[in-house]
């Protein structure tokens, strides 16, 4: 049985949130930016009812998950699933392009 990629995320920002409540040590992150990015920060912090801390650590957090999850997990149909197996299973005869390919002398041995 396969997870959707919503309950991936959501196992994953979970474990996130758990881990970053821990005593583990912290340590600081320090940013330059223009004052109206500032404030447009803060008002959607206060929005929320939360520091401007805890909203850009949470916002960066879903970001950087989503991130990583976009280049690790995709999700298929079953019958979509099947057709990928059998194409890893039974790959295509090599056509005359990648015989040429793989004939060639390696540019780092150039």
């Amino acid at each position: 049985m396969t997870e959707t990629a919503t309950t991936v995320k959501k196992k994953a920002r979970k474990a996130s949130i758990e881990a970053s409540s821990a005593s583990a040590p912290k340590g600081s992150i320090n940013l330059r930016i223009e004052n109206d990015t500032r404030q447009l920060i803060d008002d959607a912090a206060s929005a929320l009812g939360k520091t401007r801390t805890e909203f850009m650590i949470d916002i960066v957090r879903e970001q950087a998950i989503n991130v990583l999850l976009d280049r690790r997990y995709f999700a298929l149909d079953s019958k979509r699933f099947d057709d990928f197996m059998n194409a890893l299973d039974n790959p295509a005869a090599p056509g005359p392009r990648l015989r040429s390919l793989l004939r060639r002398e390696p540019a780092w041995k150039k």
